[in-house]
């Protein structure tokens, strides 16, 4: 029933105990001392086959040309994740299951970033310590940032961490802003408002306090730090809008301002869900840019030497199963990729996404037939990890795996969990109750606990469906969905705070009452925006992505037939 912990099993020792973290506290007012056991063991979740890697060749881009560069440049710039001293960028990045990679140009190998459950994000810095190996800061999920220094193609030095990072939605590097010769860091708040943190040098403290650069830029779903690209000496960004204009911001050197005013090199850059920095591929001194399509090719682009880039050339291998490359653009997301269906008889299948808006081939989850009439949630990961939980209610008691979460939730008819709703980094949970009264319960971050819940609001009864998992609107919050007796579909914005978790809603459609059944599988096509899929009566199954967007859900594009044959998703 509970997905088996993955992704940092062999480096990450987690308590599967039933105690509480401190200050979280059991979701019932009263316990039994010997809490029901549910009728099933727990068992393994069904994963995604994840494929041996190649290395990463950037040959193809060798004998690309471009416009000359800016006289006096530089005749290389360094890349700033060169592991295996090939004078070239290789690429760290989070796969399916959860764990970090880096490719060089011979081979794929797994990076330990011991300290850090699920590598949320990841930003390559290059040499700042003059070393002569790079480092690379890591972004987790409860907003801790964690610097490893003296990176290889396998591991780096945990010399530096610290708190307070879900505060932003996107934290990525131009390169040196300030004209020291050290990468400096940029992190953008969920209002869109920049800011700039200058880098140190010092171990114990890396970054100099922040300083706002501007609001403004939360027009943009996704942002790159290029490193420098027009001969300046500093580092310069490109920024895309959701219509798929791309924008180069070129450098200043003024920490309070570090960009000019931004320039359109053109639109069409919304057929690709990251844009990933590389850094000079093929050592003439202009830095290159990345991109991958939604089918999982990887395409290079030369930089000119003035902030365009040269016509696009294809790279080997297929990268589908990234789902989050360092140095990309995106907002990253993480806790659920899949969803469920329960048939007739009581069995359970698990369909997973592929990173390109299709599903994998369906996997029986746990024994045929054993979960006819079970109360189930399918949530987004409570643990932290990049797997979603299967919860169920039994006996009144809330069962997370084998970990009791408390009693008393038989007053409840209604269980969601689109992610973090307060802020803190950890899943939580809403449950309805009979009077149509909605309560969030703040998560341990460990899955074994919740904190005492709070009321949300009244009158949720008028809704016959409830789901989420992770952002629809774009601003790196998770939201909720609601759907009416009447068919309207509407959205409910996070705030990132317990006791308001939700801004007023918003109705996005209408007509959606000829779906028996919709689900929120996360994000089907690794762009960072959560997506839905819904199922006619005819069992035809149709899938949303989101846009982030006021529009929020593209039309719909079927991707599977017979699916009438489940009459709960989850």
């Amino acid at each position: 029933m509970r997905s088996v912990f993955s992704g940092r099993a062999r480096r990450v020792t987690t308590c599967t105990a039933l105690a509480l973290s401190a200050g979280m506290l059991l979701a019932s007012p009263a316990v039994a001392a010997e809490a029901p056991r549910p009728p099933r063991q727990a068992v393994a979740e069904p994963r995604h086959d994840l494929a041996a890697s190649s290395g990463l060749d950037l040959s193809p881009l060798a004998g690309a040309s471009g416009r000359a560069r800016a006289a006096g440049a530089a005749a290389v710039v360094a890349p700033r994740f060169d592991v295996d001293g090939d004078g070239k960028s290789d690429l760290v990045h989070r796969r399916w299951d959860g764990r970090t990679y880096v490719a060089t140009a011979a081979a794929t190998t797994e990076f330990d970033t011991s300290g850090t459950l699920v590598d949320l994000d990841l930003v390559p810095l290059g040499d700042q310590d003059g070393s002569g190996r790079p480092e690379v800061l890591s972004v987790s999920a409860t907003g801790v940032l964690r610097l490893y220094a003296e990176a290889t193609a396998t591991s780096g030095s945990l010399t530096w961490s610290g708190g307070g990072w879900t505060v932003y939605n996107k934290v990525f590097s131009p390169g040196d802003v300030d004209g020291d010769g050290k990468a400096d860091l940029l992190a953008r708040q969920h209002n869109g408002d920049l800011y700039f943190y200058r880098w140190t040098g010092t171990a114990s403290e890396p970054f100099a306090a922040r300083v706002k650069v501007g609001p403004g830029w939360g027009a943009y779903d996704q942002l790159v730090g290029l490193g420098d690209t027009d001969g300046d000496g500093k580092g310069d960004a490109v920024a895309r809008t959701p219509d798929g204009t791309l924008y180069f911001y070129g450098s200043t050197g003024d920490p309070a301002a570090p960009f000019k005013p931004r320039r359109a090199l053109g639109g069409g850059w919304n057929v690709y869900n990251q844009i990933v920095a590389a850094d000079d591929t093929n050592a003439d001194g202009r830095a290159d840019l990345l991109a991958r399509d939604q089918s999982g090719a990887l395409w290079g682009y030369t930089g000119r030497g003035d902030g365009t880039f040269a016509t696009r050339v294809r790279l080997a291998g297929d990268w589908v199963a990234v789902d989050q490359f360092g140095g990309a653009g995106s907002i990253p997301a993480t806790g659920k990729n899949a969803f469920l269906g329960r048939d007739r008889d009581g069995s359970l299948y698990w369909y997973g996404g592929q990173n390109n808006g299709t599903l994998t081939a369906r996997k029986q989850w746990g024994v045929a037939y054993d979960w006819g009439g079970a109360s189930l949630s399918y949530v987004s990961a409570l643990d932290g990890g990049a797997f979603a939980d299967l919860l169920e209610i039994y006996q009144g008691h809330l069962y997370n795996a084998d970990r009791d979460l408390g009693g008393g939730w038989q007053i409840y008819n209604l269980l969601v969990g689109p992610g973090d709703l307060s802020g803190d980094g950890k899943g939580d949970l809403l449950a309805r109750d009979g009077s149509g009264v909605l309560w969030l319960y703040r998560g341990d971050g460990a899955g074994t606990g919740v904190a005492s819940r709070i009321k949300v609001g009244t009158g949720w009864n008028a809704y016959n469906r409830l789901l989420g998992a992770g952002d629809f609107s774009g601003d790196g919050r998770p939201d909720l969905l609601a759907r009416d007796g009447s068919g309207n579909l509407y959205l409910y914005k996070g705030t990132g705070s317990a006791t308001a978790p939700f801004s007023g809603r918003v109705r996005i459609g209408t007509g959606w009452g000829a779906y028996p059944q919709l689900a929120a599988p996360g994000d089907l096509n690794a762009d960072g925006k959560a997506d839905l899929v819904a199922v006619t009566s005819a069992g035809d199954l149709y899938r949303y992505l989101g846009t982030g967007t006021g529009a929020v859900l593209t039309p719909r594009v079927r991707i599977g037939t017979g699916y009438q044959a489940y009459p709960t998703l989850y």
